[in-house]
């Protein structure tokens, strides 16, 4: 599948509108000594935020994201230490520290379940988990951590802009996995292994029927049960197939075995 890591232009603007409407004035970046950047020493909230999001402004990601840490450390029950775990998560979400981002966005829904800001930290864990869906050719947990991540946004928070793009995004997941579970199991139908390619199969059609893999399922399952000896089975595929995918080539296929091996009463 070509991997769609991207968030759409919507959500992206939304995103960065967030970030930004968490900042303090511009003015005050401008007075602000850039060689303090890496001396973590105690300074007032206000100014070491605003140090923190000057380096976020200039896109300076990690420099930012270990300032907006050094909030949280040294004025954990400030306003400003709630804003800083999300600017955090943000700012490790640009360098692409996907499971810091991860942790600073869950520590804020941790502290923070009912706050307003609770759907754009659960959309920083979910894209945290989805830029990092590899190839269906590797380990699916990834991807799983991300279907569930934008499940629990859809289910918490379904009338935000994030919910919305959520939903685009699961679909992708849903064909992702749906590949995988196709590839595994023509490996099997490779091996001559027709039980596990058969439980394969159906695993599509049940949990994933929305998808692209859907008739090419239906007819792997056809020719697994005809491999197995159960045309009655076989049968059953092929009409599903049919009727749902009647100008499909996988139907096409899948007719012309039954007409060749199932015997016509």
């Amino acid at each position: 599948m070509a991997k769609d890591i991207h968030m759409t232009k919507t959500v992206r603007t939304a995103v960065l509108l967030t970030a930004a409407t968490l900042g303090l004035s511009a003015c005050a970046n401008n007075r602000l000594d850039t060689k303090l950047d890496t001396q973590y020493v105690a300074r007032d909230v206000n100014t070491l935020y605003a140090l923190a999001k000057d380096r976020a402004d200039r896109g300076q990601w990690k420099q930012a994201a270990a300032l907006f840490l050094e909030v949280e450390r040294q004025h954990p029950y400030s306003v400003w230490a709630r804003r800083a775990q999300l600017m955090g998560a943000f700012a490790h979400y640009m360098s692409k520290d996907y499971i810091e981002s991860v942790g600073a966005a869950q520590r804020f829904l941790t502290i923070h379940p009912g706050n307003k800001d609770a759907p754009y930290a659960t959309y920083m864990v979910a894209m945290s988990y989805y830029q990092q869906i590899e190839d269906i050719e590797r380990d699916q947990k990834i991807t799983q951590q991300a279907r569930d991540a934008f499940q629990t946004l859809v289910r918490r928070h379904p009338n935000t802009r994030y919910a919305a793009d959520a939903r685009l995004k699961l679909d992708l997941i849903n064909d992702h996995l749906a590949g995988k579970e196709m590839e595994i199991g023509r490996f099997y139908q490779q091996q001559r292994n027709w039980l596990p390619a058969t439980m394969r199969f159906r695993n599509v059609i049940d949990n994933y029927q929305t998808t692209s893999h859907a008739p090419e399922a239906l007819h792997r399952l056809v020719e697994s049960y005809l491999a197995l000896g159960i045309p009655a089975e076989a049968q059953k595929a092929a009409a599903v197939l049919g009727a749902n995918y009647p100008e499909s080539k996988w139907y096409d296929r899948s007719y012309k075995l039954i007409q060749r091996y199932v015997p016509q009463g």
